[in-house]
């Protein structure tokens, strides 16, 4: 991976499109999309949504909805994606991630993408620009709990270096080193897009 230096985290969004030509843009997650999330929630699947909360109902308290729009961008940094082929630029999927302070060099990271839009690169692209942020912002190191039915969410990590580590009744957590899983994502072929991400972190 390229040196620290050479990532810059002023970046807003970036425009992409996925593999099958979708146009796509990624941008931070704000307080004002508190609405967008809500309904992201009701519109995953069952399976979906047990799989990303580990609960099976339609809805999260407003609690859980409202610390997902609360982001600070130190503490808690969210980059979402947005469909710009259809009206109203509807959410794709969006990924976050918390610390416990400002200064702590490790977080907890989850990410959830509309079941219409699996298979197409979107979580991959999603985890390059908020890796990017993240490891501007000083985090090293991550951990991901996953069910451990979620063979898909586990290969996907796993394929940028998570490392297995407790196993706790039906959840599985993982440790993720950033500054390896960037290096990872650098090397994928696909989605054609991450090099797009990489340039808009580039410092000038």
């Amino acid at each position: 991976m390229a040196e620290a230096a050479a990532f810059q985290n002023q970046v807003q969004s970036v425009e992409a499109r996925l593999d099958d030509g979708t146009h796509v843009c990624l941008r931070r997650v704000r307080h004002s999309d508190l609405g967008e999330i809500e309904k992201g929630i009701s519109q995953l699947s069952d399976q979906s949504r047990y799989l990303r909360f580990f609960s099976g109902s339609k809805t999260m308290p407003p609690s859980v909805v409202e610390r997902l729009a609360s982001v600070d961008g130190i503490k808690h940094l969210a980059w979402g994606m947005i469909n710009m082929d259809e009206k109203d630029h509807p959410a794709m999927a969006a990924a976050h991630v918390f610390r416990e302070t400002e200064s702590s060099d490790s977080g907890e990271f989850a990410i959830a993408v509309l079941d219409q839009y699996h298979g197409l690169g979107v979580a991959r692209l999603l985890m390059t620009a908020i890796f990017l942020d993240c490891y501007c912002e000083g985090l090293r190191h991550l951990q991901i709990d996953i069910l451990r039915s979620n063979n898909k969410a586990s290969g996907l990590i796993r394929a940028i270096g998570a490392v297995p580590g407790a196993m706790e009744g039906s959840v599985a957590q993982y440790s993720l080193d950033i500054e390896v899983a960037i290096s990872a994502l650098q090397k994928m072929d696909h989605p054609v897009a991450i090099p797009d991400i990489m340039a808009a972190f580039a410092a000038s």
